[in-house]
């Protein structure tokens, strides 16, 4: 797949994920509308499978080591965090999806309806803010989303990762999404989108997709430092296991997932969720590190160069999964706020909304509990009567 192709496949998600918060009247132009318009707020997220309470706290990071590199004038690069983590059960308030300002300011570039960033922001999580931490030291999870998309687009799996005993880190890139919140309300553009629709060719959009890639790497490894040095940024830092790390991102994020085991030891494992590789892995490999490649039909092999030479050089424990009937967005919340707004805005997605999200929920978590927690998953070890649409495209 071209960079072009890639681009548009993920501006379009963006659109997407826009588009399922519009009211009745715009949906109704798409295909298979909802049969009538509704004013109650859309159901939540899909509960997590996990024993544990979910909690989630929110921080603000900044780099004083790095200056932004797509706003300089901005000063030192800054992220915003949502920890996911283990809870005991009961206390704290249920963290809202979006914030009102981060829905209006993702919506806004559509030109949608007023009434259509309640709706997003109301819908319903799982994670409860200043819930208190379970006991014991739980693998930490560093989540990054796909370009445009904020990291609330994968709330849904960190919810789950964490249900099941896991930390996760979701970070949001400073100019690298729309509808991303700092401090003092401040919504930052997407800067990065900008610099990509002004690329001249393929080759000048993929310099830039490259950039994206090594910056999220910077990025994830701050987010580390920050979460497990000897000054943690998060109060309850203690619970992190520091010993066991991976990373896993969707689309782009995917890319960074490699990119910052590249650079960085300390990351144990990565999965990549249909993202091409805008970062070479090298002929050396990962350093014999595990990594999954989770996608759609369209990352099968002779789809996407990126993949079949990733595929090539990874030198550890590895896998190659296409989900058939699954898009590019099924790996993410897109399907479910499909679901609970009544559109369908892919109809080449054949997957039902449960499948979409058992699926990335249960093949992520195998591949991590095998690779954090030393727990064989025969998942892994090839096809199931149970998960047909699963082609393991390669062996190893």
């Amino acid at each position: 797949m071209t960079t072009a192709l890639r681009r548009r496949t993920a501006v379009a998600a963006l659109a997407a994920l826009a588009l399922l918060a519009a009211p009745a009247v715009t949906a109704q132009a798409l295909p298979a509308p909802a049969p009538a318009a509704s004013t109650e707020v859309p159901a939540g997220l899909p509960r997590p499978t996990g024993p544990y309470a979910v909690g989630v706290d929110v921080l603000h990071l900044t780099d004083h080591g790095r200056p932004d590199h797509w706003v300089p004038g901005s000063g030192d690069r800054r992220l915003m965090v949502s920890v996911h983590y283990p809870a005991r059960p009961g206390g704290g308030t249920r963290a809202p999806y979006l914030s009102l300002e981060e829905a209006e300011a993702l919506l806004a570039g559509r030109g949608l309806d007023d009434d259509a960033p309640a709706a997003l922001s109301s819908l319903a999580t799982h994670a409860r803010v200043d819930a208190a931490t379970a006991r014991g030291r739980f693998p930490l999870v560093l989540l990054s989303p796909g370009f445009g998309n904020p990291r609330a687009t994968l709330t849904s799996l960190a919810e789950d990762l964490a249900s099941r005993g896991y930390v996760v880190a979701s970070v949001d890139h400073a100019y690298e999404s729309m509808g991303s919140a700092f401090p003092g309300g401040r919504i930052l553009p997407c800067a990065a989108c900008d610099a990509v629709e002004a690329a001249p060719d393929d080759a000048a959009e993929r310099e830039v997709l490259g950039a994206v890639s090594t910056g999220r790497a910077a990025d994830l490894s701050f987010v580390l430092d920050r979460l497990t040095g000897p000054r943690p940024a998060w109060e309850h830092a203690r619970a992190i296991d520091r010993r066991r790390v991976a990373a896993v991102g969707h689309s782009i994020g995917g890319s960074a997932a490699a990119s910052v085991m590249l650079a960085d030891a300390r990351v144990d494992a990565g999965v990549n969720m249909d993202g091409t590789f805008f970062e070479r892995i090298p002929a050396s490999g990962l350093g014999e590190r595990p990594f999954m490649m989770l996608g759609t039909s369209s990352h099968g092999p002779g789809s996407d160069d990126s993949w079949d030479e990733g595929w090539q050089r990874l030198d550890g424990y590895r896998r190659w999964l296409s989900v058939e009937g699954s898009g590019h967005s099924s790996f993410t919340d897109v399907p479910v706020l499909e679901d609970r707004m009544g559109v369908v805005l892919d109809p080449t997605v054949t997957l039902t909304t449960d499948r979409q999200v058992r699926i990335t929920r249960d093949y992520v978590n195998a591949f991590l509990d095998q690779h954090l927690r030393g727990r064989h998953q025969p998942l892994l070890d090839g096809p199931t009567p149970g998960n047909p649409e699963v082609v393991f495209q390669q062996q190893s």
